[in-house]
């Protein structure tokens, strides 16, 4: 099952080697809601040398798995980041709406609306 999300890079770890034969490195995005999340990610193997052409304060999208296991009775869950994308700057043109300080008079208003004909209201 795989997922995506995309967020500002607030922190990237160092990679930790776990074994002689399995190394992992962590990072932390913040979602651009009204309430940001702090989510944090793991990258595997040779996945770990990804994060390195990123900086923090970046635009991303992380596309990622769900990751479970028991371990001594207890369940863990984890992130499995596999792949990162640069979330590139879209530049939203304002929308135009007109307001009422936009208008001069009450013709200029009654311009603007729909004729409803000979409607008695």
């Amino acid at each position: 099952m795989s997922f995506e999300i995309q967020g500002l890079l607030h922190k990237k770890f160092d990679t930790e080697s776990k074994t002689s034969t399995f190394q992992t490195r962590d990072l932390v995005i913040t979602t651009e809601e009204t309430y940001p999340q702090y989510i944090k990610f793991q990258l595997t193997q040779e996945r770990c040398g990804i994060l390195d052409s990123y900086a923090e304060g970046e635009k991303v999208k992380v596309f990622f798995d769900l990751r479970g296991r028991e371990w001594q009775g207890k369940y863990l869950t984890n992130l499995n980041a596999w792949k990162l994308e640069k979330v590139a700057a879209v530049a939203n043109a304002p929308v135009q709406e007109k307001t009422m300080g936009d208008f001069d008079t009450f013709e200029s208003i009654s311009e603007d609306m729909p004729d409803f004909g000979d409607l008695p209201f």
